[in-house]
């Protein structure tokens, strides 16, 4: 399953967008931190089946990979700003790799991975990461295949303004490995993020020649961001950005301060689990920095903020890449 994100002309009669569909919310809800005793989940800012706003013409394409037994919806905070800027986001589901997908009808196929270690060479997690491969360029290829053909077209008139000839990717943890991984394998992806993700593969003995951003939690826990780095051979940046963790780079850090009080989390529990630095500015930074990246190279926007250490983002620490 994907979702396609994308400008849009003001609309008021279309519905919102729910911020996951309705059979696979009541899993994500029984089985994970946001039960439905303790939480409502929300309804995104997108209007579902809203006209394209084909003013600006083709536009850039962003392709979006959740983190192991996460979901397309995981980054949306991420999502909507990037759209909200003139791109077009497309966000990927990994079906049994993520917690939970649903499919017209209402069919949930659930988790289903087999059990694996953490180890750079688990046989179950390089085999995960060929499959996202694999998902990755099948989603490209049914886009141009829609795009170009008159049979099965892309709905509300989409395939005018997507240019798939400029095409980028990001992703959370697993999925920031699948966007270095996809390059590796010769994905047509011109630009990558990789958010707080380790890597797996040959990628981080054959590296990249294209532009990638590695963006981290607030620690020195993956081994292959050092072996990888003196072989990413073209624009490269390693940030890490302070007071954040694991899933900050998520809509946990939009939901879970929320909700804190009535799970009976402590701040200090809060903090475990996202960080200290305050939400509202770890979402900031995160959108400010994504952008500033996907600007420099779909756009060729000049991003001083990814030049080097800012008084405007003391947060913000360059491990490596500037200058």
């Amino acid at each position: 399953m994907v979702q396609l994100w994308y400008p849009a002309r003001a609309s008021t009669g279309q519905p919102r967008a729910p911020w996951m569909t309705g059979q696979a919310a009541e899993v994500f809800q029984q089985t994970g931190y946001l039960l439905p005793e303790y939480a409502t989940l929300p309804d995104t800012h997108a209007r579902i089946g809203a006209v394209p706003d084909t003013r600006g013409g083709r536009l850039p394409v962003i392709l979006y990979s959740h983190g192991h037994g996460q979901h397309r919806g995981s980054s949306t905070a991420l999502v909507e700003e990037l759209v909200s800027h003139g791109y077009i986001v497309v966000t990927i589901d990994h079906t049994y790799d993520a917690g939970q997908v649903e499919f017209p009808g209402g069919r949930v196929e659930r988790y289903a991975m087999p059990p694996f270690t953490a180890e750079d060479d688990d046989p179950v997690i390089l085999k995960a990461v060929d499959v996202r491969v694999a998902d990755t360029r099948f989603v490209l290829e049914e886009l141009w295949r829609r795009v170009r053909g008159r049979r099965d077209p892309l709905p509300h008139g989409l395939g005018d303004i997507l240019d798939l000839s400029t095409t980028a990717m990001f992703g959370h943890s697993l999925g920031g490995a699948t966007a270095a991984s996809a390059m590796a394998a010769g994905v047509p992806i011109v630009a990558g993020a990789n958010l707080d993700g380790s890597l797996f593969g040959p990628v981080v003995a054959k590296g990249l020649r294209k532009p990638f951003l590695l963006m981290s939690e607030d620690a020195d826990n993956k081994a292959s961001w050092p072996e990888i780095w003196p072989r990413l051979r073209g624009w490269r940046r390693r940030l890490r950005l302070t007071g954040t963790r694991h899933f900050s780079y998520t809509d946990y850090e939009t939901f879970m301060p929320q909700v804190a009080a009535r799970l009976g989390a402590t701040d200090e529990q809060l903090a475990e689990f996202i960080g200290p630095l305050d939400a509202t500015r770890a979402i900031d930074v995160q959108r400010r920095f994504l952008l500033a990246y996907f600007d420099l190279h779909l756009r060729g926007h000049r991003a001083p903020i990814l030049e080097g250490p800012s008084p405007r983002y003391p947060e913000v620490r360059f491990i490596g890449g500037a200058g």
